[in-house]
């Protein structure tokens, strides 16, 4: 399995999509004018701004689930494996993916916002309904649901479960072994940390999005800010190691010391494994705001790459390279940098477990499972939301009863089974899993920009309502040319509507022709 995984990850994960991410960051980039720098200032007000609805969640709500995506294992776990095979100038790539992506973020999020419908009392959008209704093509959107769902609801989920497994086991120990019928020999720890999280959170999945929504936007903030406080005080306690250690990243990013393109390939790979822009995740929760113009929540998830990467990860990579709690792995079982026992695995939180703990012992190993916990559970659960509206997308035209009840089962078992196996198979079923919905995701917002550029259109109207000095926003996308939006085109004729009912009388006359 491993082999076969691992071999489809050489397909997918080819150098053709790690430029293509790259690329579609630039070229979203230059089209924007750089939405990611010119709106700072806008994205941290609307952040807090917009309150939920019985239909849709706040404009921080909504960024409290992406994030809970975006931050995750991949911060922690997916930063400690970019320098263990890219060694330190991964980072580096990592950062222009998180620049780069912000613009792509933008675009993507602002197309769910633009195309999202009301569903049972609900709003749902994301990739496979913009690409029927702006790209026109059903038969790929039912594609990226299909895969989407496959990637959410079974790949991705035991990525994160493996990490807290991993996590509690180096902080506590394994335990006792025990043997199974299905799956051999297993550590205790392990399958009574799987069996824990499978119950919390069908007790959450089972509550619809507004309790996940309640729930992701209490512990995600808390739990970041902790875990860059905590990065914070390493980083001050070694401030003198800071300009060596940006140096370090700067010039290995373009004299890879594990070999030409490592540090580009693992750099982007799990860059956009953990910030997401154009993996086709974040425009899932985007959807689900309930803003007042549909730029409003792509600015506000462009800024979450930014918290994502650019904050959480380079505080992983800062703690991991001053401490030295890393090897970087050469050709087949050589290292070209051993500061750790070969044991050490990359690809797990160890590298971040070890750095915390050689700057204050004792706390390492307990603090990074409990953060590692949170992080990787409210990731399974956005995981679970995406899974959930692909399959509210799907039943439109695939009518299987029960289909929403057997997800939740196959997601529970999927995360138990991800905690008590191997920590190389869940990474390579997660970057098949992220691979395959990048491409589909990728491909399918620079074709709907030589279509009709939506994003585009919604961001100059925003521009020039906001030039306007307007106090509320409005969006007419019959009047921008736009096409297909029919949840906003039925919200500005209800606007309307009302508007004419407050000034005529009965017969259609101004009840105050002065007015």
């Amino acid at each position: 399995m491993q082999s076969f995984v691992d071999f489809l990850n050489s397909i997918i994960w080819s150098p053709v999509l790690i430029y293509t991410c790259l690329g579609a960051g630039l070229f979203y980039s230059i089209l924007t004018r750089f939405v990611q720098i010119r709106h700072f200032s806008e994205m941290w007000r609307l952040l807090f701004s917009g309150k939920s609805s019985t239909k849709g969640i706040s404009s921080f709500q909504a960024l409290a689930v992406s994030l809970s995506g975006r931050v995750g294992t991949g911060n922690i776990a997916g930063v400690a494996a970019a320098i263990g095979f890219g060694g330190p100038g991964a980072v580096f790539w990592m950062w222009v993916v998180a620049f780069l992506g912000a613009a792509t973020a933008y675009t993507e999020s602002t197309l769910a916002q633009i195309y999202k419908e009301e569903d049972n009392g609900e709003f749902r959008g994301g990739p496979a309904y913009y690409i029927e209704k702006a790209m026109g093509q059903k038969w790929y959107a039912i594609l990226f649901a299909l895969a989407t769902l496959l990637a959410c609801g079974v790949m991705l989920p035991g990525v994160q479960s493996n990490a807290i497994g991993n996590a509690v086991e180096t902080a506590f120990g394994s335990g006792a072994m025990v043997d199974t019928a299905m799956f051999g020999a297993l550590e205790v720890s392990k399958v009574i940390t799987g069996a824990f999280i499978s119950i919390v959170l069908g007790f959450i999945i089972f509550g619809g999005v507004k309790r996940i929504a309640h729930f992701t936007q209490i512990v995600v903030p808390f739990m970041a800010l902790a875990y860059i406080i905590i990065a914070f005080v390493i980083i001050l306690l070694n401030i003198s190691e800071i300009p060596a250690v940006v140096s370090m990243i700067i010039g290995d990013a373009f004299t890879p010391m594990a070999g030409a393109g490592a540090a580009i390939g693992w750099g982007v790979k799990r860059g956009v494994y953990s910030n997401e822009a154009g993996q086709g995740t974040g425009p899932h929760a985007a959807a689900a705001a309930n803003v007042d113009h549909p730029a409003q929540q792509g600015l506000v998830q462009s800024f979450s790459v930014y918290i994502d990467t650019l904050l959480v990860c380079s505080a992983t990579a800062f703690m991991i390279i001053i401490t030295g709690a890393y090897n970087v792995h050469g050709p087949g079982e050589a290292y070209i940098v051993q500061n750790l026992a070969s044991s050490v695995a990359a690809n797990s939180p160890e590298f971040t477990q070890l750095a915390i703990e050689a700057a204050m012992p004792g706390l390492g190993k307990p603090f990074i499972a409990f953060a590692l916990f949170f992080f990787a559970f409210t990731t399974i659960l956005a995981y679970y939301y995406i899974a959930e509206t692909n399959i509210a997308y799907l039943r439109r035209t695939i009518k299987v009863p029960g289909m929403m009840f057997a997800l939740k089962v196959v997601l529970m078992s999927a995360v138990f089974y991800g905690c008590v196996r191997s920590a190389n198979l869940a990474w390579a079923f997660g970057d098949a899993g992220v691979g395959l919905m990048a491409w589909l995701n990728i491909v399918g917002i620079i074709i709907i920009f030589f279509i009709s550029k939506p994003a585009l259109k919604a961001l100059k109207d925003y521009e020039e309502q906001q030039a306007r000095g307007v106090e509320t926003y409005t969006f007419d996308p019959v009047k921008l040319g736009i096409k297909n939006a029919d949840y906003w085109e039925q919200r500005l004729a209800r606007r309307n509507g009302k508007q004419d009912s407050e000034t005529t009388d009965a017969d259609g006359k101004p009840i105050n022709p002065t007015a």
